[in-house]
């Protein structure tokens, strides 16, 4: 089995403000996903750490970003999982505006980790992530994860299917199957995000 580069990632800090993350330095990852599509299985088996992502936040600090830091320094953000938290409205729009300009301004953001689950892939969220992606040039990789649950017709039509989204995008977006059950695509993930992790700093669109 090949070395994992991912490992050795250990929680640095969780925090409801953008700005609060480490320094705008060096490079990360943010991992995005509507709740209960399997972000935080996801993130544990890429790190090869179980209960990571699970075990550092606290209960009902759903609008947190966590922060992971690797050994070599570079980063991966969990972001909140979209539609969970339950929130005031205007408590949710002030968060969404901050996750924006998270996204829009971070330098160090190398792209995005969007987790769909397979079953329900490109909700009204994914769409609108994979859009804002495209528009401001940020790489996008997605996941679609619990490819567990569906036969292998099903995962290959699903998969064709997202394929042909991404294609009318035109964006620096790509997609695969991924099972933390039954550890499909996990090395293939871990290639792509190692790979987008080491690129160029962003262009900032303003």
């Amino acid at each position: 089995m090949p070395s994992n580069p991912l490992h050795g990632a250990s929680f640095a800090l969780s925090t409801p403000e953008p700005l609060q993350l480490p320094a705008d330095s060096g490079a990360e990852i943010a991992f995005a996903g509507r709740s209960n599509a399997g972000k935080s299985s996801a993130l544990n088996v890429l790190v090869g750490v179980h209960g990571l992502a699970r075990t550092s936040r606290t209960p009902g600090r759903t609008q947190h970003l966590v922060a992971f830091v690797l050994p070599d320094g570079r980063r991966l953000v969990d972001l909140p999982g979209y539609g969970y938290a339950k929130v005031p409205e205007a408590v949710r729009a002030q968060w969404r505006d901050a996750l924006e300009g998270y996204l829009m301004r971070r330098r160090s953001l190398r792209a995005l980790a969007l987790v769909m689950d397979i079953r329900h892939p490109l909700t009204p969220f994914d769409q609108q992530m994979l859009a804002f992606c495209a528009a401001h040039a940020l790489p996008c990789h997605v996941l679609l994860t619990k490819a567990d649950k569906l036969g292998r017709g099903q995962t290959a039509q699903t998969l064709l299917a997202v394929q042909r989204e991404l294609a009318q995008l035109h964006g620096v977006l790509s997609v695969q199957v991924f099972s933390a059950t039954a550890g499909t695509g996990v090395e293939a993930a871990r290639g792509v995000l190692t790979r987008l992790l080491g690129g160029p700093p962003r262009a900032i669109i303003t």
